[in-house]
């Protein structure tokens, strides 16, 4: 250890180092860290100013609270926050100042962004109370049973999210400093929530890091809660009350709006968008491409597959450790597990022939790949298994429609098989289950069956065109409806504040676009058969002609 970093350490563990650090030194220099608030403080006194003059009566304003633990999120929730004040509300912003989640950092340094953020914020005490949760941070804490549970779920889930794996060694460093931090946060939150019990408590996920530490603690409390999350639309925002929005459950979404007929022009959008995501392109506001190569042709794959007459299943997969897998176990204890059963039954089963499409998105990930999963158990595929890997050209369309039956875990692949007619068999506990189009056994022996009966006649089990309706249906309301209007994206932060600055958001043009979106998020009721088809009318133009 160098001499630098020896006395450093040295100073660290005298009290009130940083302080003194920070009050002599550190709050003149430019600062230079990681962990950045630099966007917000240059528009942060011209927003405060601006809900100042622009706030809205609200004759029933509400006690919110809202929790940040990371740069990029305390950035996020400050504008959340003041939006809320600037309709009136009384808002509190707790934070913890972290800039990573899996890496460790001293206390010192903590510290120090600590005081940053309260510098960066001091032109918001007017309109904001400002938490900072260091301050209530105990690292010798003893917890009660529940909260030890909830610390080590969501630390389970942390690792697995982390290094994008299904199994957690508990031994690993980053195990245990998840588990440090996420405990020494909830009891934090359980001593803040506890003391201040809003009527609304406002979080970022709330599955993973100390998000789903606080979204768990504030429902042990009773406290009712908004998780939410950015969809890849721009201008568009998932919320949750009182549940994990990335669960995604639509249920109440689908029993207010599911089983009616499909409009004109919300099936002309989801012609387009599928379209768009066959050929590999971007359309309207979406920002993500979901193939790497445009359609070639299903007998061309048919071709260089080597695939004969006998039934086809494609097996689309998950990336592991996605945060759409954390938790969605049914009939296997995990995704790999499902997929390396069924390449058993597949092996034992040669009258039938399977197709493995591993997920693109491996190519933009650091985990363990599938293919190295299935490779370790099957070092070499009989004739009749097919690996389709993820740098492959091949379009998963283009196999779509030359397959016989798709079996998924939770991929939204499975829901567009499902529109193009197939039967598909979902494995995982996955938002478009359970909505009459898709076949969700409830046990292995279940599944097992299911695949005997399906693959003896795959014809016999073509979904009707009323089902093929009801998915295409469902498609719409998941990407159209589900993600509700919002000015400031994640991803786009800067650029969209730019965009829409917090006059616009408090003007009555704002309101009329985002009042709705911001009820929902102070507390009032998400109801979807009010709402309707809201999207109908604003949707993107078509940049092409349906295929």
């Amino acid at each position: 250890m160098s001499s630098k970093a020896t006395l450093k350490k040295l100073l660290e563990e005298l009290p009130f180092s940083a302080e003194v650090y920070w009050q002599l030194r550190g709050q003149y220099k430019q600062w230079s860290a990681h962990y950045q608030l630099e966007g917000l403080k240059s528009v942060l006194p011209e927003a405060v100013r601006e809900v100042q003059a622009y706030a809205l009566p609200n004759p029933a304003p509400k006690k919110i609270a809202i929790f940040a633990p990371l740069h990029y999120w305390i950035e996020q929730a400050s504008l959340i926050a003041l939006a809320l004040a600037g309709q009136g509300h009384q808002v509190e912003l707790a934070y913890l100042p972290y800039a990573e989640w899996d890496q460790p950092i001293s206390r010192f340094d903590l510290r120090r962004q600590d005081l940053y953020t309260q510098k960066v914020f001091a032109p918001a005490s007017p309109i904001l109370k400002l938490t900072p949760l260091m301050e209530r941070l105990q690292p010798d804490a003893k917890l009660p049973a529940e909260l030890e549970q909830i610390v080590r779920q969501v630390s389970d889930y942390d690792t697995q999210y982390t290094l994008q794996v299904e199994e957690t060694d508990t031994s690993s460093p980053l195990f245990q400093l998840r588990m440090a931090r996420n405990r020494q946060a909830a009891g934090a939150l359980y001593d803040w929530l506890q003391t201040e019990r809003p009527d609304m408590f406002i979080v970022p996920n709330g599955t993973i890091l100390e998000m789903g530490v606080a979204y768990q603690i504030a429902r042990l409390l009773g406290i009712q809660t908004v998780s939410f999350e950015f969809a890849d639309q721009r201008e568009r925002i998932w919320i949750a009350q009182n549940g994990e929005i990335m669960a995604h459950d639509t249920s109440a979404l689908w029993e207010a709006l599911g089983n009616q007929p499909l409009p004109a022009a919300a099936r002309q959008a989801m012609l387009d968008l599928y379209t768009a995501r066959r050929n590999a392109r971007l359309w309207g506001n979406f920002a993500r491409q979901w193939q790497q190569a445009p359609q070639e042709g299903a007998q061309k794959v048919r071709t260089e597959l080597h695939l004969d007459a006998r039934p086809v299943a494609l097996l689309a997969t998950n990336v592991l450790g996605d945060s759409l897998t954390l938790g969605r176990q049914r009939i296997s204890a995990s995704m790999a597990e499902w997929i390396l059963g069924t390449l058993r039954y597949f092996v034992e089963h040669p009258q039938a022939q399977l197709v493995i499409r591993i997920h693109p998105g491996e190519l933009l990930t650091h985990g363990t790949s599938m293919v190295a999963v299935i490779q370790a158990a099957f070092p070499q595929l009989p004739e009749n298994i097919h690996l389709i890997l993820p740098d492959a050209k091949t379009n998963t369309y283009d196999i779509i429609e030359i397959a016989d039956l798709g079996l998924v875990y939770t991929t939204t692949v499975g829901m567009e098989m499902a529109m193009a007619g197939l039967p598909v068999i979902v494995a995982g506990k996955t938002h478009y289950a359970g909505k009459g189009f898709t076949f969700d056994p409830p046990t292995w022996q279940a599944y097992t069956q299911t695949l005997d009966e399906i693959l003896h006649n795959p014809a016999a089990f073509r979904l009707s065109p009323a089902q093929v309706e009801q998915a295409w249906l469902y498609a719409y309301l998941f990407f159209f409806e589900f993600s509700l209007p919002f000015p400031w994206h994640l991803l786009w932060l800067g650029e969209d504040f730019r965009l829409r600055p917090m006059h616009y958001v408090l003007s009555p043009e704002g309101q009329a676009r985002y009042s709705q979106t911001f009820g929902y998020l102070a507390g009032e009721p998400l109801d979807w058969s009010a709402r309707g088809l809201a999207r109908l009318s604003e949707l993107p133009t078509p940049k092409e002609p349906a295929a």
